[in-house]
């Protein structure tokens, strides 16, 4: 009889995490790229205007997002906008399918949805002195602090590759949702990108 294992999560760019490692430790900390564990991601859609963006704020803790291209932080996650009555709601500890239900349950009676959408995007965190200058080498938006600070988001394109971009707390660090499909094509790019910044080995 065949042996079986138990099917556990796939982490689409894990082979990439050495060369990570590397960036990170030859341009002594100026430069890092790290995969972002998102334990749930879900696609909130309700009428902005409605009673129901208070009650599922209330949920999340944190008030849903109604100026365009902005994002507010949870308690373990962001609620990032990403049109009129579409956010992208994401958690680091919440277990997939439980979060959504709850979300779900507040939100569908008024005609709204959530939808789990976990598997769709990988995050990578791109922060140090050296990130807003690689991201500016493949993306088209101005991210200096006064046109992008933090708190701002947007869907854009980097290296030919449509992501969602979170402009985090601290300048200088950003969030890069991309499609699994696309991210290896996008940290390919970027590590590419990032030669110049490293520190030639002594010999």
């Amino acid at each position: 009889m065949a042996e079986t294992r138990p099917l556990e999560p796939a982490r689409p760019l894990e082979a990439w995490e050495p060369e990570f490692t590397a960036l990170a430790r030859e341009t002594g900390g100026d430069l890092t790229i790290e995969i972002e564990d998102v334990g749930l991601a879900t696609n909130l859609r309700l009428d902005p205007e409605s009673r129901t963006r208070a009650v599922a704020s209330a949920l999340l803790g944190a008030e849903i997002p109604t100026r365009p291209n902005t994002w507010v932080s949870t308690s373990d996650g962001e609620i990032v906008w990403l049109g009129p009555d579409e956010w992208l709601v994401t958690s680091r500890h919440a277990r997939p399918h439980a979060g959504e239900e709850s979300l779900r349950s507040v939100v569908a009676e008024h005609g709204g949805s959530a939808v789990d959408v976990s598997g769709q995007r990988v995050v990578l965190r791109l922060r140090g002195r050296l990130a807003r200058e690689l991201l500016a080498l493949g993306c088209a938006l101005d991210l200096h602090p006064s046109e992008f600070p933090a708190g701002r988001c947007a869907q854009t394109v980097v290296a030919q590759t449509g992501v969602i971009l979170v402009a985090l707390g601290h300048a200088d660090d950003y969030l890069l949702h991309v499609r699994p499909s696309f991210a290896g094509h996008l940290a390919d790019r970027l590590l590419d990108a990032a030669t110049e910044s490293r520190v030639a080995p002594a010999r």
